[in-house]
């Protein structure tokens, strides 16, 4: 028998799987959130942009140092603090020397690091230089003087900042923004003075409320300019939550006649709107229109002009319609998520946020001034022993020269501390002189009124709350400037109806026999005498206007809704409105109508009921169209006429060839339905194949009737139609002999 091998687990952790994943997950989650993708309320920055702005301290890259290669800060931060890809910490270098994305930016790069129509279009690290700008030293200034705890790197080797000793809360003034795991962070920039104002109020009045606050903050103020639109109330809400969107709008001025943007929203590339407005032009969106400009220069980062067809051109409704359709208006989210004090991120409002970095701020301060009282009480105890030493200066040069042990001997002859005897001993012969004694006792009196300023102010709230009003003051002063985003309170940007953005000229619109619809410029054509296909011929035409919805009305009563400016051109044969519209099985195209909204048309079946509809209650967005007018089952529509401002008459034409004529004003207006009766015709049921309304019209006083019979046609004149004149729903007077088979009526001016 053979024997088997056996797995052993001896001295192997066993876990569930489940627990496992559970806590590998989690530590994860916590990493992602704490070490990479939440700032710190204390200094404002994630722990990639704290090594970065570290390491280019420790390389002696200040702003008034030279310029170095950025390859070489990029390998002294992954080498040493963040062993993470250099990309991705090159790009979070070039994000915080961005101007345009940074409201005070840290680095001051030389080289190509980037545009605002594309932020990542950045040299690589070998080619650009960078050094700290002096904002820097805001966050850098109080590093060495005990204010921040230290912590190993990766490797055990050297020793990093777990913060950086921030005198102004960063965190508002540069913002933030970061996808973590189940949490995300962003934080808009704020104007300097104005978040200063509202600290200085904080540390004289603690128990100031939210809205107290607000008076000095009234918005953040975003590098790009632009103009903040949202309302106080929103803004207000958002500080109170912590959470909330913004709305930012480019900045607009008329010069010479055209539209110049001037600043763009926050993150908004110029170049991405230039192309959302030239494609609305492209697709003829934008008629009012002419021409689009890129004017951008160096003297004038941002210079984009539209240039209107003409000056009759609402440049107000233009600038809102284009904030609506492109970037030039944009919403930007809040989330104030940041890891505060205790180390746990949470979503803070805006007092709470200030509040809480004014801790941070004054242990900060705190620790500084014991730093340097314990530096100051350390040098005067030196110089006692000192002046110790020059007060028996031949006994201690002879204890020096005779003893074998002298840092004991003076310890033990002048009871001297370690520290006292070291220092003496260290002295140089060159400060063995009758004046340095003179030094000592200034020094010391210097010192000693240090050190009782010092432990004053950290004695008194009073004194240590001044002290930082006076230091947030300064700095104020030092790095602060004017407000670039505007607060104007304006509604939501809405863009135009499409009637609006087409160009308003005179079309004439076709419709043929087989239901084949097209539109021609002008009022001037022959419908008649344009080309159809094989077997199909002229049915309708209408005027209007461009701008306008043309509806056609089928056979069943139905009306469908297309804008005109959408139908193809005259020139064509058309195209089949079955292919843009869906009418029942079986039904054809009777009619169309065209004109303003309020214009009213008879609308009219065979079986002689009718009515005048507006044509603005006829329009219909869908594809299958709207009830308009109640037809019987085998019944027909027939050509909708339209109606005159003036007094107007309605004529009414049956199959056996009567005519009527009676006032306009005893139809109804009605949105839908069957009508009145216009047209009396025997028998108690419609029924197909029996007497019929064959042809409608609508006439002024002074108008004339056409009657067309096959190619024939014949002209009634006012005169002529004064005895077919009667009261509605009569069945009128028989037509001459020859023309009791009418084809269509139509009234005309002539």
């Amino acid at each position: 028998m053979t024997k088997q091998n056996t797995l052993d687990f001896e001295g192997i952790e066993r876990q569930p799987l489940r627990e496992f994943t559970e806590k590998a997950y989690l530590d994860y989650s916590m990493y992602v959130i704490l070490d990479r993708a939440l700032p710190h309320i204390g200094d404002g920055l994630k722990p990639v942009q704290r090594r970065i702005v570290y390491a280019m301290s420790e390389l002696g890259l200040s702003a008034g140092a030279k310029h170095k290669k950025s390859a070489r800060t990029v390998g002294d931060v992954i080498g040493k603090f963040h062993p993470h890809g250099d990309s991705a910490c090159y790009e979070a270098m070039v994000h915080m020397a961005q101007d345009f994305a940074f409201r005070y930016p840290l680095i001051d790069g030389q080289g190509n690091w980037g545009s605002s129509d594309d932020p990542k279009s950045f040299a690589a690290m070998r080619y650009t230089e960078s050094r700290l700008r002096p904002y820097a030293a805001v966050l850098l200034a109080e590093l060495g003087l005990g204010t921040v705890d230290w912590t190993q790197n990766f490797d055990g080797t050297l020793q990093e900042p777990v913060l950086l000793p921030a005198r102004l809360p960063n965190i508002l003034l540069n913002g933030a923004s970061g996808i973590a795991v189940g949490m995300s962070t962003d934080v808009p920039p704020h104007n300097l003075h104005e978040v200063v104002k509202a600290l200085v109020h904080l540390l004289d009045s603690p128990k100031a409320t939210l809205a107290n606050v607000c008076r000095y903050i009234k918005g953040p103020d975003f590098p790009t300019g632009g103009e903040l639109v949202s309302p106080k109330e929103e803004l207000r809400k958002i500080y109170r939550t912590g959470n909330g969107t913004l709305r930012v709008r480019a900045t607009f001025r008329e010069d010479d006649g055209c539209l110049v943007v001037t600043q763009l929203p926050y993150q908004v590339s110029g170049s991405k709107v230039l192309e959302q407005i030239a494609a609305q032009m492209r697709n003829k969106k934008l008629p009012m229109v002419e021409d689009l400009r890129d004017e951008s220069d160096h003297e004038n980062p941002v210079r984009l002009v539209i240039v209107p067809r003409s000056g009759r051109v609402d440049v107000d409704s233009l600038t809102d319609h284009l904030c609506a359709t492109t970037d030039l208006e944009k919403t930007l989210r809040v989330n104030l998520n940041v890891i505060g004090l205790d180390g746990k991120p949470k979503v803070s409002d805006l007092r709470t946020l200030l509040a809480e970095w004014l801790e941070f701020r004054t242990v900060t301060v705190t620790r500084r001034l014991q730093h340097r009282l314990k530096v100051v009480e350390d040098r005067l105890h030196i110089l006692d022993g000192l002046l110790i030493a020059y007060l028996n200066i031949d006994a201690v040069i002879k204890i020096i020269r005779t003893k074998d042990d002298p840092k004991r001997e003076l310890v033990k002859r002048f009871k001297l501390s370690e520290l006292q005897a070291e220092a003496i001993l260290n002295l140089r012969l060159r400060h063995l002189a009758k004046l340095e004694e003179i030094k000592i006792r200034g020094e010391q009196d210097e010192l000693a009124a240090e050190q009782a300023d010092l432990t004053k102010t950290l004695r008194s709230k009073a004194r240590l709350r001044k002290l930082i009003r006076q230091e947030l003051l300064d700095l104020a002063e030092q790095h602060g400037d004017a407000r670039r985003t505007l607060l104007l309170e304006r509604p939501p940007a809405q863009a135009l109806a499409e009637s609006d953005l087409v160009v308003s000229e005179p079309v004439t619109v076709v419709l043929s026999k087989r239901g084949w619809a097209r539109a021609a410029k002008g009022h001037d054509i022959d419908p008649a005498a344009l080309n159809y296909k094989s077997g199909d011929g002229f049915l309708a035409a209408v005027h209007g206007r461009s701008h306008q919805q043309a509806v056609f009305l089928d056979s069943t009563g139905r009306a469908y809704s297309l804008p005109a400016h959408s139908l193809p051109s005259a020139r064509s044969l058309g195209e089949p409105l079955s292919g843009r519209l869906k009418p029942p099985d079986g039904a054809s195209f009777r009619g169309v109508m065209l004109g303003a909204d309020e214009m009213r048309w008879l609308v009219a079946s065979d079986s002689g009921y009718g009515f005048f509809v507006a044509v603005g209650e006829t329009y219909s967005r869908a594809k299958a169209g709207k009830a308009c007018l109640r037809v019987p089952a085998n019944g027909d529509a027939l050509i909708p006429a339209p109606r005159p401002d003036a007094d107007a008459w309605v004529a009414a034409v049956s199959s056996a060839g009567h005519l009527l004529v009676f006032p306009a004003e005893d139809l109804p207006e009605l949105s839908r339905g069957k009508g009145n009766k216009i047209l009396g015709i025997p028998g108690p049921k419609y029924k197909a194949g029996e007497e019929r309304m064959v042809a409608i019209a609508v006439l002024r006083d002074e108008d004339s009737l056409l009657v067309y019979s096959g190619k024939r046609q014949m002209t009634l004149t006012p005169d002529d139609l004064e005895r077919y004149v009667g009261d509605r729903g009569r069945r009128g007077l028989l037509l001459p002999r020859g023309w009791r088979k009418v084809d269509r009526i139509l009234a005309t001016d002539a």
